[in-house]
């Protein structure tokens, strides 16, 4: 089972510990044992610098595209959310223009 608490590292440990992999030329898995962090979220740190860098894997979306898309969705929702209120008050001024 995980743990209720998430540690947070900043950007500068996190783009150091990139480097560190990147100059070693030791695994992923190795520098996090020795930074005593967890091998999943160095790989995870690393694998997104390669595709903000172009070096990512085919159709993987870069931090930038992966901002833009979560706030094209909530914009997408939000006019979903002003569509239905207006299909409704539409439909409710319809009855009263009836009477």
């Amino acid at each position: 089972m995980g743990s209720k608490y998430t540690k947070r590292y900043t950007e500068e440990f996190k783009r150091d510990a990139i480097a560190l992999v990147d100059s070693s030329g030791k695994t992923v898995t190795a520098v996090a044992r020795e930074l005593g962090i967890s091998s999943e979220s160095l790989r995870g740190w690393y694998r997104r610098a390669k595709a903000d860098q172009g070096q990512g894997t085919p159709g993987e979306l870069t931090s930038a595209e992966r901002e833009e898309l979560r706030r094209l969705r909530r914009e997408n929702r939000e006019q979903q959310q002003t569509i239905e209120i207006l299909k409704k008050a539409t439909a409710f001024f319809a009855k009263e223009s009836d009477r």
